[in-house]
Order: C-alpha cells, then structure tokens, then sequence
C-alpha cells in the first residue's frame, strides 16, 4: 500500500493560529468538507488557493508547504 504523501501543513498553521477549518472555510467561502481534506493531505488546494489561505492567516506561503529537504 502507498504512504500518504505530507504536502502542505495547513491544519498545523491553523493550529498554531488558534483557528479552526470551520474559520478558514468561512474566510475562504469553501466548503468545510474541502477544508478537511486539505488538512488531512487526501487533496491539495491549488497554488492560488494556497495564497488565499497564507493571507488570511497571515503568514508567508513558504509556512504552508512542507519542505523537500
């Protein structure tokens, strides 16, 4: 069976905010289903996407994607 590939680390910079999916659902006008999914790196939002939710947390991009070194 295939790993599960860690991409991005939104629900840990969500955590580090003290925010929640419901938050950045409605911040985003996604649903909270998409929201999870992104969370749980079983789908990945797209670039675009990813700095939308930068911004509104308020942080650099970079602090959303997990490192390949």
């Amino acid at each position: 069976m295939a790993k599960k590939r860690i991409l991005n680390r939104i629900k840990g910079a969500l955590a580090d905010k003290g925010k929640t999916n419901l938050w950045l659902a409605e911040k985003l006008d996604k649903d909270k289903s998409t929201i999870s999914k992104w969370c749980t790196n079983d789908q990945q939002p797209t670039l675009e996407t990813l700095f939308d939710i930068a911004d509104v947390l308020g942080i650099d991009v970079k602090d959303l994607l997990v490192s390949n070194k």
